[in-house]
């Protein structure tokens, strides 16, 4: 069964957290009367919202904390656990994109994708296992559309959210029984910087204009619906419209989900 949550109290780790869809997750937990851990590549990018936090009565930490690296988000868990003595949510948000097609890719690329949004939510989350297990607490992983569904001109980022829907997906079988919950999110486009930073098939940021389906999500709109959907015990949440028809086409007819979304999207590129 479902169990419902309640977050007043509870100490919530957001990895990204210092803008974006991290940020929107952290203020939404911090009006549920959750203390906060933001962490962030960028430290300085998470500072404001460590002021604004801290000035409306949450209380806060933010660390710098680069999920590529297995012995820092050990580090950052420790730090939260040294503060608070404990921790009951863990989100892992953080994450890049790229838009380039697979022949004009460098390998690298696809190496840096799965450095940070697959094994960085892994990471954070072996991290973290021993004190969410003593909080009976849970587990949100970020993934997208992308990770249900074939997305052009995307492979990578679609890999990535893949891995990230297959692990988290498996690993919610194997902790259920010890009482940590997982919800695997599936946001569709969301009006955040990932955009503005994605990777060009060099592995610099991109000049080429992002190709959307649909309409954009706010960050905010985003972060209710994830704050709801952990509060009430859900396990997947696929979100928009178009997320969701994507979620079941793809499924009922995978070969014309394939050519209508490939269609869309170069038709939005070829517009921008």
């Amino acid at each position: 069964m479902a169990r419902r949550r309640e977050f007043t109290g509870s100490v919530v780790v957001v990895t990204g957290g210092g803008s974006g869809l991290g940020a929107a997750y952290a203020r939404r937990f911090a009006r549920a009367g959750a203390k906060l851990a933001l962490l962030d590549v960028d430290l300085a990018r998470a500072k404001p919202l460590l002021a604004d936090l801290e000035r409306e009565g949450t209380e806060c930490l933010a660390l710098r904390c680069d999920v590529r690296e297995e012995g820092a988000c050990h580090e950052a868990i420790e730090a939260v656990l040294a503060r608070f003595g404990k921790l009951d949510v863990l989100v892992n948000n953080a994450g890049i994109s790229h838009r380039s097609a697979f022949r004009e890719t460098e390998t690298a690329v696809y190496r840096r994708l799965m450095d940070v949004n697959f094994f960085g939510a892994l990471f954070c989350t072996k991290a973290a296992l021993p004190a969410l297990l003593a909080s009976g607490g849970l587990v949100i992983a970020v993934s997208s559309i992308a990770g249900v569904a074939p997305l052009y001109g995307r492979t990578g980022y679609a890999a990535s959210k893949h891995a990230v829907q297959g692990f988290f997906s498996s690993l919610r079988s194997e902790l259920a029984p010890q009482g940590v919950d997982v919800l695997i999110v599936c946001p569709g486009f969301t009006a955040t910087g990932i955009a503005s930073a994605a990777l060009d098939g060099d592995g610099r940021v991109t000049a080429h204009p992002q190709s959307t389906v649909g309409r954009l999500a706010t960050p905010e709109s985003v972060a209710e619906a994830v704050f709801r959907a952990a509060s009430r015990g859900r396990s997947l949440l696929v979100l928009s419209a178009a997320g969701k028809a994507a979620f079941l086409l793809s499924r009922l007819q995978p070969a014309l989900y394939e050519r209508l979304m490939a269609r869309a999207l170069r038709k939005e590129l070829a517009r921008s």
